[in-house]
């Protein structure tokens, strides 16, 4: 989930001493400029917590029930500005703004910077932790799904089918995706059960984790925290799964770590909402149609049999060092 706002944008720019003060500019034309305030005044900066606090609530309609966090100002890739980030929270919901901060703390940039020598999506590329991770398509595909889902998540059941569907069917070799929890807890209250009980299956049975995953999406609706590890046991039983053994690595949540490793992976990368795919870093928020993924696919594969800057040797993979493989 996402906080309401006013605008989303890619560079806005405003001043902190001259916000809807256009008609009273217009009005003055022609008078004498009044001298700039001296140091140490009372003049606005963005630099001060509270004002910009106070001015970004303006801006995005942010009430009083809206926490508000502002960093401490740090230098930034931008010549000349700072960078501070805004953390807003209420409820479930949460956003973060990073601004860009004029040294004089007069002026205030909403955007993203991008450096063209690199992957304009390297930044998430390198924080897209999926060694380890469940995976299924080709090792060394161009291209990397990574998606972070909830197994009580109706619209990441309706992703993961997606995906289960078309992935290997069209792109048989191109493609790779990986799957990461990330259980709501506070709205899904089964969620990190069932994250658990899933790593504890793929501890024993990489392969069969894709079957239950398959299957705990199916079966959703049946499911409840009373009733959650019987229905598990009940899909092991029969399957190349040790019951007694995923008995106790779920008794004594023994994967409990793996399933917060991506939570924290998930916080460092601002997914705060599931489904999120990554296609080669590229973000996806929210349940997607396969027509949207295919082309982005496409693209990609294309893009990158001459960018060779993202896809399977991105470092989303660790790999033994071998004298049978480069």
């Amino acid at each position: 989930m996402v906080l309401p706002r006013l605008l989303l944008t890619m560079g806005l720019v405003v001043s902190l001493s001259g916000a809807g003060q256009a008609p009273a500019r217009r009005a003055a034309a022609g008078k004498k400029a009044a001298a700039p305030a001296p140091a140490g005044s009372s003049a606005k900066s963005a630099l001060n917590k509270a004002t910009l606090e106070s001015y970004v609530r303006h801006l995005f309609v942010w009430g009083p029930q809206v926490k508000v966090e502002v960093g401490d100002a740090a230098p930034s890739p931008v010549p000349g500005m700072l960078q501070v980030n805004v953390h807003a929270s209420a409820g479930n919901a949460t956003d973060d703004k990073l601004f860009y901060v004029s040294k004089d703390g007069r002026k205030i940039v909403l955007g993203t910077v991008f450096d063209v020598t690199q992957n304009p999506f390297k930044e998430d590329i390198d924080k897209l932790k999926a060694e380890f991770q469940p995976s299924f398509g080709t090792p060394g595909a161009p291209v990397v799904l990574v998606v972070f889902s909830d197994f009580q998540c109706s619209f990441c059941k309706e992703e993961a089918k997606m995906l289960r569907t078309n992935v290997l069917s069209t792109y048989p070799k191109q493609v790779r995706v990986y799957f990461k929890d990330l259980p709501l807890e506070s709205i899904h209250p089964w969620a990190r059960a069932a994250a658990i009980a899933g790593r504890c299956i793929f501890r024993q049975n990489p392969q069969a984790f894709w079957t239950y995953h398959d299957w705990i999406f199916e079966h959703q609706a049946e499911i409840n925290t009373a009733n959650l590890k019987s229905k598990v046991l009940e899909f092991a039983n029969g399957k190349e799964i040790d019951t007694l053994q995923l008995t106790r690595c779920m008794d004594t949540r023994a994967t409990e770590a793996e399933v917060n490793q991506n939570i924290a992976d998930a916080r460092a990368l601002k997914v705060n909402s599931t489904p999120t795919l990554f296609i080669n870093g590229r973000r996806l928020v929210g349940q997607q149609g396969w027509p949207a993924v295919r082309q982005i696919i496409d693209y990609e594969i294309e893009y990158q049999k001459t960018a060779k800057n993202a896809g399977e040797d991105c470092g989303c993979d660790v790999k033994l060092p071998s004298p049978f493989t480069d």
